[in-house]
């Protein structure tokens, strides 16, 4: 520092090589053109850097700082960034911020930093058996942190490598996910941001330089050379990573497709290979008045092929709802989830509980939506409840199930990674995970 405490060594974004005039290796013909998933953006390669050092010295309006739930990690960049933002920084994490869970990302001033913010977000630890709820906590650390910068109107970010070494996660992997997020939110919101630095280590430098190509080619050359390079999943448009079979099955006007009819007959066809089991679950029994309903009965006033009749018109309007009704609101709450089938053959249902906003949802809506998501022949009639998706592996092999990421992320929170509890009843046909998730 100076005499007067200001800082000599302070890199101004604003000076940094883009990635547009980066030097671009030479490339062989590639040949016949194919279309590529990432194809040459001139202005996103304008905004893009990649620069190996110190972040504590990047001026911009924002930095990425690394850390734990308790933002007291002790890795390389986080205790960097505090010891140059002063006593400052950790007193309004301590009384401000507290937590942050994994995934999130929270904002603070900067202090003594030349950039003006800091934005902090917890990565995950990486394990195999956890491999793509890791993948998607990785993905909401850079994604949550673009949107927070978003947000805020910031002009600039200085995005660190979050996927720190000692939390066990893959350099090559991380480097895919944060590249491929960047590309993703820069083509939804090209205008948010003017300057996204990518502020390397030493150790990271050469996987960025190499993986960097696949997502921000420069020349037609670079994007045909390295199509072959680019991994299959990408995951999904905001670059989310995700298995196909585990996405809820709707659509937003399902007797609006070209094959609806098809399709309704096949699904009526299932209907009535039930029998006398149509409208005699609780689906169809839930509605009306049900001590008018068992008075009439006792008085003998209904007998039970009435009711049986009765529940089965129930039952055909919650159908025809079904298959008319909007519910795309409904869907995007991420309620329910039919993630694979028990050893027996039986499907297997998990109710997050936590997405359930039972005070202000139309519980009709939640009704009509169901049947939109399983076929009549899926719906159980016993619901069992466990208390953790490891209840779920003592029973239901973990490679039949396709749990959604976060559930698994939050369990892992929730429990731990070794967590273990006997099962009284191993007979499940469904599970309800709404105690705990």
């Amino acid at each position: 520092m100076d005499p007067l405490g200001a800082r000599l060594n302070i890199v101004e974004e604003k000076e940094l090589c883009r990635w547009a005039n980066a030097y671009i290796p030479s490339y062989p013909d590639p040949g016949e053109e194919r279309e590529s998933r990432f194809p040459v953006n001139e202005d996103f390669n304008r905004k893009v850097v990649l620069w190996e050092g110190d972040i504590t010295t990047l001026n911009c309006t924002a930095i990425v700082n690394t850390t734990n739930e308790t933002l007291t990690d002790r890795n390389l960049i986080s205790e960097r960034i505090f010891q140059a933002a002063g006593p400052d920084l950790r007193a309004e994490c301590s009384n401000h911020l507290k937590t942050c869970r994994t995934g999130e990302a929270k904002m603070t001033k900067g202090y003594n930093l030349p950039a003006r913010y800091i934005i902090h977000t917890v990565g995950p630890r990486y394990n195999v058996k956890y491999r793509t709820a890791a993948e998607s906590a990785l993905f909401n650390c850079y994604r949550n942190s673009l949107q927070i910068a978003r947000e805020n109107n910031l002009q600039s970010i200085g995005l660190c490598v979050v996927n720190q070494p000692k939390r066990g996660y893959p350099p090559d992997e991380g480097a895919h996910i944060a590249l491929r997020t960047v590309r993703r939110f820069l083509e939804k919101y090209d205008s948010s941001l003017e300057t996204i630095v990518f502020a390397v280590t030493d150790n990271d430098e050469d996987i960025y330089r190499r993986v960097m190509p696949l997502y921000f080619p420069r020349t037609k050359a670079e994007e045909q050379a390295v199509l072959d390079e680019i991994p299959a999943d990408v995951g999904n448009e905001e670059g989310e990573p995700f298995i196909q079979e585990r996405q809820i099955r709707i659509m937003d006007k399902p007797i609006g497709a070209e094959d609806s009819t098809e399709a309704d007959e096949s699904f009526e066809e299932g209907l009535l290979g039930l029998g006398g089991k149509v409208g005699a679950h609780g689906f169809a029994t839930m509605e009306g008045d049900h001590d008018k309903a068992r008075m009439q009965q006792l008085q003998g006033k209904n007998s039970e092929e009435q009711i049986l009749l009765e529940q089965q018109r129930r039952y055909q309007r919650w159908l025809k709802r079904s298959k008319t009704d909007d519910l795309s609101d409904i869907a995007a709450l991420r309620v329910l989830y039919q993630s694979g089938t028990d050893i027996f053959g039986r499907p297997v249902v998990v109710i997050v509980g936590r997405n359930f906003p039972v005070n202000v949802i139309d519980l009709d809506k939640i009704v009509t939506w169901f049947f939109t998501t399983f076929t009549a022949s899926s719906i159980k009639d016993k619901v069992r409840s466990v208390q953790s998706v490891q209840e779920l592996y003592h029973t239901i092999p973990p490679e039949q199930l396709d749990i959604p990421p976060f559930v698994l992320d939050h369990d892992i929170q929730l429990h731990g990674p070794m967590h273990r509890q006997s099962i009284s009843n191993p007979d499940f046909s469904s599970s309800e995970d709404a105690g705990n998730l």
